[in-house]
């Protein structure tokens, strides 16, 4: 069942931190009781912003690896992949163990390209000058650079030998399209000459990567090919471009979130970020804004029907959630060590409401919380 991969998307999300509703009173309280913990957070959150160089060297080779690793981010490839299986089942009944996760290696092996690249590039600019968890600076010989880039590339290849392998299984010429239409936006995001994120762009490019080009091509991936009857092709639903849009929303509230500590950073190299732009305080007006949007839309398809109402029901109940991120970035937005973490609090709801997404489609197909 697509379940299977969803479930394992908040064990990717860092350690770190965690976000509690209870008050500050609580918040207090797990201060005192952590507060070699607490440091280590600040710490790493002032390396990642290109904080004071003796914080930084105050952090543990595994800390800058499990940073430089970004695992929590790796939910974006999950989430797409599972909630456009979900749709497949809720459309047709159909499910392909198999070709499920052979396709989330593919798409971890593609965001390892985005990641590995995008540390190439911005080391290249002067972007990374001071991050010390990039992994061109982590390898730090002179040919560091080339290493990396290397493993981006090797990364890239392997991940193009599963997603054409899926598409020979599925006979979809629609999947392939799309999930190369996904990659270029990622490509042309970072890579010369285009370096569109440099130009406030990414936020739209991360929407239609994540959201409608890899979610509804994730959802084709389940088309079938037999001897008997040729290829058997998903129909384009409402429900899965509903889906896909909500996917692309939480997606882009990640990449957004991750802007507010590296607003000096970007400005002094010349990247054009949209919180360069418009600064940290309008940056969390549109941070609630989007966020109000999500649960808006929610609502909207699930009176419209273009979603079932379990999907409703149980994406709901995020709602605390995202909540706590609007409270959380309009109290800290301009607090580098603290904002930090934001992007990871955005991670969890990303990966949270997917699974609700997922689980809705397929409790749906099944008849329950119909």
């Amino acid at each position: 069942m697509p379940l299977a991969g969803i479930a394992l998307a908040p064990l990717l999300v860092s350690p770190l931190g965690s976000p509690s509703p209870r008050g500050s009173v609580a918040a207090a309280a797990e201060a005192a009781r952590r507060p070699r913990a607490l440091r280590r957070v600040r710490c790493s959150a002032t390396a990642a912003s290109g904080g004071a160089s003796g914080d930084a060297g105050e952090l543990s080779r595994a800390t800058l690896l499990w940073r430089a690793a970004k695992l929590p981010i790796y939910s974006v490839a999950l989430v797409p992949l599972t909630v456009g299986s979900a749709a497949a089942y809720n459309q047709a009944g159909l499910f392909f163990a198999t070709r499920y996760f052979g396709l989330l290696a593919a798409a971890v092996l593609v965001i390892t390209w985005l990641n590995l690249s995008n540390d190439v590039y911005d080391s290249d600019t002067g972007a990374d000058k001071n991050k010390k968890e990039s992994v061109v600076n982590i390898v730090g010989s002179v040919c560091s650079r080339m290493v990396t880039r290397n493993a981006a590339n090797i990364s890239l290849l392997l991940g193009f030998v599963g997603l054409f392998w899926a598409f020979a299984e599925a006979g979809d010429v629609r999947f392939i399209v799309l999930v190369i239409s996904a990659i270029l936006c990622g490509y042309v995001y970072q890579c010369p000459p285009f370096r569109l994120s440099y130009r406030g762009l990414g936020e739209p490019l991360c929407f239609a990567a994540f959201g409608p080009l890899a979610t509804l091509a994730f959802y084709f991936s389940n088309s079938s090919r037999s001897i008997s009857s040729g290829a058997v092709l998903l129909p384009l639903s409402r429900t899965v471009i509903a889906s896909s849009i909500l996917v692309g929303l939480t997606t882009t509230l990640i990449l957004f979130c991750s802007h507010f500590h590296q607003i000096d950073g970007d400005r002094a190299v010349g990247k054009m970020s949209p919180l360069v732009k418009i600064g940290t305080k309008t940056g969390a007006t549109l941070v609630t804004l989007g966020v109000g949007t999500l649960y808006t839309l929610l609502v909207t398809f699930g009176i419209s029907k273009y979603l079932p109402s379990s999907c409703i029901v149980l994406a709901v109940l995020t709602l605390p959630l995202g909540k706590w991120i609007v409270d959380y970035v309009n109290k800290n937005h301009d607090d580098n060590t603290k904002i930090f973490m934001a992007k990871y609090y955005c991670v969890r709801l990303h990966a949270l409401f997917g699974m609700a997404l997922a689980s809705g489609l397929v409790l749906a197909r099944k008849g329950m919380l119909v």
